[in-house]
């Protein structure tokens, strides 16, 4: 009987939470990575955003990682676009485009981001979605750590050895074709 009660006293008040006579969303679906995409897709763009997709592509939630990293890469955030640069140079969510990942880092490096910077100049320097140049490559790698690239740096302390910032799983990616 006393349950009878309590649910009698409780129902009422959990209806009330779940209606809305104003027609507004009660309980909106916040912080999650679809919240964060529609967000995006709404035009709400900012540096912080592209964060989301980045966690929604290290979950695997490739799909939604695009739909986040897309938008706000075309919208000039450039952390988005190293970030597109890695998922289409890795083939996360569609198949592996190392022209599109360097057009992304490109992209990056214009707008003035070390990160693209140091990402291109390694295209670049390996010829991969890119014309290999060495000379631009440097170049690049260069103003990436003038622009306080601690990897960049790095890398010219190594006499540009790509040795040192290419984790032996990848080398298959990066053997040049011998003809």
């Amino acid at each position: 009987m006393r349950w009878m009660i309590l649910i009698a006293v409780l129902l009422p008040a959990n209806m009330a939470f779940a209606e809305d006579d104003s027609g507004g969303m009660l309980n909106p679906d916040e912080l999650s990575l679809e919240y964060f995409a529609r967000k995006t897709e709404q035009g709400h763009i900012d540096p912080m955003g592209s964060m989301h997709g980045y966690m929604a592509a290290k979950s695997g939630d490739y799909e939604t990682a695009r739909r986040i990293l897309e938008k706000q890469a075309e919208q000039g955030v450039t952390q988005a676009m190293t970030w597109m640069g890695w998922m289409e140079d890795n083939g996360l969510g569609a198949p592996e485009d190392p022209d599109k990942a360097a057009a992304w880092d490109r992209r990056a490096a214009e707008a003035g981001d070390h990160i693209g910077m140091f990402n291109y100049g390694l295209d670049l320097l390996r010829g991969r979605g890119v014309e290999q140049n060495d000379t631009a490559g440097r170049a690049m790698i260069d103003k990436a750590a003038l622009a306080g690239d601690e990897t960049a740096q790095a890398l010219i302390a190594d006499d540009y050895d790509l040795e040192t910032v290419t984790p032996d799983a990848d080398n298959w990616k990066y053997e040049r074709a011998l003809y």
